[in-house]
C-alpha cells in the first residue's frame, strides 16, 4: 500500500494536475473569479446581511467561493483566511464566532466546486473508462449540501432567505439541476452513461475555451500563466504523499485485520433489515472520513477504487462521496483558528448535517446513474 501510494498515485498525479492548476491560472488571470464574484455578488449579499456594503470583506467573501467553485485550492485558502480576519473585525466578541463567519464556514465545509479536479485526475490513474462520469453527479449532490447549508444556518439566524433574489438563484438552479436528474432517470443505462459522458467532457472542454479566449481578449500572457500556476503542481502532488501513505497502509492494516468488514457488515445487516439494498454500504469509508480528514476521505477512496474497481458502482459511490463535501472539523480547525475563535456555537452541526445531505445526495443519484 505504502509503494501504491508514492508510485501508482502520487507520481502520476503530479503531471496531471501540473496540466490542470497551469490551465486554472489562466482562468484567474482571465478574470474567471472576478467575473463569478459580479454575478453572485447580490445572492451572497443577502446571505451575509451583517457585513456592511462596501466592506472589503465582501469581495474577499465571493473571490473565496469563486475560486473553490474553479477548484483552485491553491488561491482559494489565503482568500478564505484574508476573509475570515475581516469578517474578525467585524466581530463584537472575539472568541466567539459571529453570524457571518459561521454562513462563511458553512459554505465553505459544503464543499461546492465546479469542477472536481483531484477527483477526476485519481480516476484517470486508476483506469476508469470515462473518468468523467462522475462529474454531473458530484456537481448535483455538491449544490445539495450546500443548499441545505444556507437553509440550516439561515433558520437559525432568522435570515430573510424568502426574497426575489435568494428565491430566484436556488429556483433556478434547483429546477435546472432537477431537469437533469429528471432527463437521466429517463435513459438507459448505457444512454446515461453515454451522455454524462459526453456532458461531463463538453462542460470541462468549454470551460477551458472560455479560460483561453478570456486570456487572449485580457491580453495575458497565456503561457506564463499557465507556468505559473502548473508550478504548484509537483508541490501539491508532493504534500498529499505522507498522508496518502499513512491512511493508506492504515487502511490497509484496517481491511486486512477484518476490523472493516466487520463495520460495513453491521450496517449491511441493519440496512438490509429496513428492506434497503445494500450495495452502497462497502463506500460508505469514504463517507465517514470526509468530515475528519480531506486527505483520509481522499486514500479511502482510493482504497474502494483499488479493490473494486474505478469503474465499480462503489469505487464511482466513494467518489461522489468524496466530491459531495468538504472536511468540516479541519476547515473550522484552520479558519477559527487563524482569527482565535474558541466559541464555535452551531458551526460544527451545521457542517455535519450539511455533509448528511450530500452523502445521502450522492447514494441516491449513484443508483440513479450508476447502479444495474
Amino acid at each position: 500500500m505504502a509503494k501504491f501510494s508514492v508510485m501508482d498515485i502520487a507520481l502520476p498525479l503530479v503531471g496531471i494536475m501540473t496540466l490542470w492548476l497551469g490551465l486554472l491560472n489562466i482562468g484567474e488571470k482571465a478574470g474567471a473569479i472576478r467575473f463569478l464574484s459580479r454575478i453572485i455578488g447580490p445572492f451572497f449579499s443577502k446571505l451575509f446581511p451583517g457585513i456592511p456594503k462596501n466592506h472589503p470583506a465582501n469581495g474577499q467573501l465571493v473571490m473565496n467561493f469563486s475560486a473553490n467553485m474553479l477548484g483552485l485550492d491553491n488561491a482559494a485558502t489565503p482568500l478564505g483566511l484574508k476573509a475570515m480576519q475581516s469578517l474578525q473585525e467585524l466581530n463584537p466578541k472575539k472568541d466567539t464566532a459571529s453570524n457571518a463567519q459561521i454562513m462563511f464556514l458553512a459554505l465553505n465545509t459544503s464543499g461546492l466546486t465546479i469542477i472536481p479536479l483531484t477527483i477526476l485526475a485519481q480516476r484517470a490513474i486508476l483506469g476508469a473508462a470515462n473518468p468523467t462520469d462522475v462529474f454531473i453527479p458530484i456537481l448535483i449532490a455538491t449544490y445539495i449540501s450546500t443548499l441545505t447549508a444556507i437553509i440550516y444556518v439561515g433558520i437559525r439566524q432568522k435570515l430573510k432567505l424568502v426574497n426575489k433574489t435568494v428565491l430566484s438563484w436556488v429556483v433556478g438552479i434547483s429546477l435546472l439541476l432537477g431537469g437533469l436528474v429528471y432527463w437521466f432517470s429517463m435513459l438507459d443505462k448505457d444512454q446515461m452513461a453515454i451522455t454524462s459522458d459526453i456532458l461531463s467532457n463538453l462542460t470541462l472542454f468549454l470551460i477551458i475555451v472560455v479560460f483561453m479566449a478570456g486570456a487572449l481578449y485580457k491580453k495575458v500572457n497565456v503561457w506564463e500563466a499557465f507556468i505559473d500556476g502548473a508550478k504548484g503542481g509537483f508541490e501539491t502532488s508532493v504534500k498529499i504523499i505522507p498522508y496518502l501513505v499513512g491512511m493508506l497502509v492504515g487502511v490497509g492494516v484496517f481491511r486486512a485485520s477484518g476490523a472493516m468488514n466487520l463495520l460495513t457488515d453491521g450496517i449491511a445487516w441493519c440496512v438490509s433489515a429496513l428492506g434497503i439494498n445494500t450495495d452502497f454500504v462497502d463506500a460508505l469509508p469514504t463517507a465517514f472520513m470526509k468530515p475528519l480528514s480531506g486527505s483520509g476521505a481522499r486514500a479511502m477512496m482510493v482504497e474502494s477504487m483499488k479493490t473494486n474497481g474505478a469503474d465499480s458502482f462503489v469505487g464511482r459511490l466513494s467518489c461522489l462521496f468524496q466530491g459531495s463535501a468538504d472536511t468540516t472539523f479541519y476547515i473550522i480547525a484552520l479558519y477559527f483558528g487563524s482569527v482565535g475563535i474558541k466559541k464555535t456555537r452551531y458551526a460544527v452541526v451545521a457542517g455535519l448535517i450539511a455533509d448528511l445531505a450530500g452523502v445521502i445526495a450522492a447514494i441516491f443519484l449513484a443508483y440513479i446513474f450508476f447502479h444495474e
